[in-house]
């Protein structure tokens, strides 16, 4: 089944970015036993089980809507974002995007061996971007990340913090029809997460829309118009953020 597929125009989502349908995804894992050594040799350390991430998850994000998604560790965010993305296959529903969804967090794959230039321009042309406008945008990229210094040195020299900045920085080179943000702003000093949001809001303003997953509420107060609580695969509230995190911060779980 494939995870993502593209909004149909002529169908009445004229003001949507994304519809999330009934949303199931389960996958199977490994997990240690507790054995003798001599079981170990005989049936081996390990056995599946099954996990049920998304559990019949449903939701829409409008045309320019800015959406902060919170949760305990596990509960499916991550999980979510791929699935909107397209890069998580589903058990079952449906994800429909309007234009590209671009997934934008620390883990985004950059190139080791080459430099932080080499990295932004491969990027920027994995993006559809055209190479002179790459270049053109090269020297905004890098006071951006705060590269200045080091842009040209392999990326395995750099810190996790430094990696990370690059990361945002080239996956938001071009204006996404949606944006999913998945903890990318967890990292470096005071002045880049602030930079970050400033980005993110003139990327709102710009796009189709933006979903942020994070744990930092506040980044969720300052850049989203609109809250979801995930937990256990499952959505417990979605409102106004004051409503929703307010719910979230005082239920146990």
């Amino acid at each position: 089944m494939t995870a993502s597929e593209q909004i149909d125009p002529a169908v009445e989502l004229a003001q949507l970015s994304v519809l999330v349908d009934d949303v199931h995804v389960n996958f199977r894992v490994y997990r240690d036993n507790e054995a003798s050594l001599r079981e170990f040799v005989r049936r081996g350390m390990r056995r599946t089980v099954d996990v049920h991430a998304l559990r019949g998850v449903s939701l829409s994000v409008g045309v320019g809507e800015s959406v902060g998604i919170v949760g305990s560790n596990g509960s499916g965010k991550s999980t979510l974002l791929r699935a909107i993305a397209g890069v998580q296959p589903l058990s079952s529903g449906r994800v429909l995007v309007r234009g590209e969804a671009h997934l934008l967090g620390v883990g985004a794959a950059l190139k080791p061996l080459l430099s932080g230039r080499r990295n932004i321009l491969l990027g920027g042309l994995a993006m559809g971007m055209q190479r002179a406008e790459i270049e053109a945008r090269l020297p905004e990229v890098v006071e951006f990340a705060g590269l200045q210094e080091s842009i040209n040195l392999p990326l395995n020299t750099y810190s996790v913090g430094m990696r990370s900045r690059l990361a945002f920085a080239i996956a938001t080179l071009r204006v996404a029809d949606v944006l999913l943000v998945d903890e990318a702003l967890a990292v470096g000093d005071q002045a880049f997460r602030e930079r970050s949001l400033a980005r993110l809001r003139s990327l709102r303003d710009e796009a189709g829309a933006v979903v942020l997953v994070t744990h930092n509420l506040v980044e969720i107060r300052q850049s989203c118009s609109r809250a979801i609580w995930l937990e256990q695969g499952e959505i417990r509230a979605d409102g106004a953020v004051e409503d929703v995190l307010s719910e979230y911060s005082t239920t146990p779980t």
